[in-house]
């Protein structure tokens, strides 16, 4: 269970016997306790009603004008403020998206650098970082990473890990491929886990491992304006011309688990599809943002 969630379990007092061995394992559990029961310290005391009514009464109206329960109200809501923003800004993500034919860079907080390609999503959290370089992305990066204690990327599809290198992870729906191009890179994806070397690959396409032969190479194509395929079913081709190009592409009676090797500019559209289109013996028709292959 990820660490927001056993946090908001907690302050619920909703913790299973397993999660509550899970939440005392965090690295600020203590840091949390402390201000959870500095917190109840403040809490009012019960007392009986009957007993005291007179007593009270009779302070209140010897002196009206003071409030003196109101000083502890203001500690209580200011240590309660306190907290909040402890936990807001502790579990506080940063988010980042790109759209259809964009590409950003994200410096990270130990300087390492991603390479967001078009249509992902990337995320990770700025006060943690020091106790844990972990990123989560949905889509396809390149990442330079600065050396230091272990760095994740998370995805649905597994878990890249390194201490300091240059890699490319790209997840897209039932398509997981992990490139290293500079160090060792470990994935993890259900029972298999994989060390990677310079220009070696990890493959999972529809639900079948594939590792590729070395290639020779620094950096992947996208990061120069070109995908590039070897050996990728069709769809997934038209999938990627979608992502670089605000189009839609329709395949017509074609069989688009083909196999395609081979690249496509992102920067003019016809020249992209006849790349993919003519060494299919393929053909396409325009109509706007409309493509129809057959």
């Amino acid at each position: 269970m990820k660490r927001k969630e056993l946090i908001k379990k907690w302050l619920d007092n909703n913790l299973t016997t397993e999660e509550q061995k899970a939440f005392e394992q965090l690295e600020d559990y203590k840091d949390l306790t402390r201000m959870n029961s500095a917190l109840k310290s403040f809490e009012a005391p019960e007392f009986p009603m009957e007993n005291n009514y007179k007593e009270l009464k009779t302070k209140l109206k010897r002196n009206t004008s003071v409030a003196w329960y109101k000083p502890l109200l203001r500690i209580a809501a200011v240590l309660a403020i306190c907290f909040s923003v402890y936990y807001y800004t502790t579990t506080l993500d940063t988010n980042v998206n790109t759209t259809i034919a964009q590409q950003t860079q994200i410096v990270l907080p130990d300087a390492s650098t991603v390479e967001l390609n078009s249509n992902s999503y990337l995320s990770f959290n700025k006060s943690q970082w020091h106790k844990n370089r972990e990123v989560s992305l949905a889509g396809e990066a390149f990442f330079k990473v600065a050396k230091g204690q272990q760095f994740d990327v998370v995805t649905t599809n597994g878990i890249v890990s390194v201490l300091g290198t240059q890699f490319n992870v790209k997840q897209r729906d039932n398509y997981f491929e992990v490139t290293c191009y500079e160090g060792l890179v470990v994935v993890k994806s259900n029972e298999e886990s994989v060390k990677l070397k310079p220009g070696y690959s990890f493959r999972i396409i529809d639900g079948k491992l594939l590792v590729d032969e070395r290639e020779v190479a620094t950096q992947p194509t996208w990061l120069r304006g070109e995908s590039s395929f070897k050996n990728v079913p069709l769809k997934y081709v038209i999938s990627e011309l979608e992502n670089q190009y605000n189009i839609k592409v329709t395949a017509q009676n074609i069989d688009t688990s083909r196999m395609f090797t081979g690249n496509f500019t992102h920067k003019k559209l016809d020249l992209a599809l006849q790349s993919v289109t003519i060494p299919l013996n393929l053909s396409y028709r325009k109509s706007g943002n409309y493509i129809v292959i057959k």
